[in-house]
């Protein structure tokens, strides 16, 4: 009888992910252009790095080395971002422009994780909305191969 039990859990969580994981390949054209907007956002460091520094992490960086590596920092986010938009609209591009961007946001997180433990304050927000971000990422890859195979 308890084992009758677990099964029976097993298979009612399997259906709600099963359910989930459908809702987001069904939905990855919104997620990708919601995490493209956001993602950038970061434009603003190509713009005002000392000011986009402070805000993201509570601190600056002093030098002429400093405005090219944030500004440059800022520009490449920016381009991941715009690739998450075009890809919402091409669906054929998705995986690669998903992986790209798993790739980036595990950097930056790791990063701050590893070596930026101090600006948690601040950077927290965006370790945790691009955590958020992978997690539905690999859960559309996951999905949309499922999908591929069936």
């Amino acid at each position: 009888m308890h084992s009758l039990k677990t099964c029976h859990k097993v298979k009612v969580t399997s259906s709600r992910q099963k359910r989930m994981m459908n809702w987001i390949v069904a939905n990855i054209k919104w997620i990708m252009l919601l995490s493209g907007v956001l993602t950038c956002t970061l434009f603003y460091a190509a713009i005002a790095p000392q000011t986009a520094l402070r805000s993201f992490f509570g601190d600056v960086l002093e030098g002429q080395l400093s405005e090219i590596i944030v500004r440059n920092w800022g520009a490449l986010i920016t381009l991941v971002g715009a690739t998450q938009i075009y890809g919402a609209f091409k669906p054929l591009s998705r995986s690669l422009i998903v992986i790209i961007s798993i790739v980036s946001k595990l950097t930056f997180v790791s990063l701050v994780l590893i070596y930026g433990r101090q600006y948690l304050g601040q950077a927290g927000i965006a370790v945790v909305i691009d955590l958020l971000i992978v997690g539905l990422f690999v859960v559309y890859l996951v999905g949309d191969r499922k999908k591929a195979t069936n």
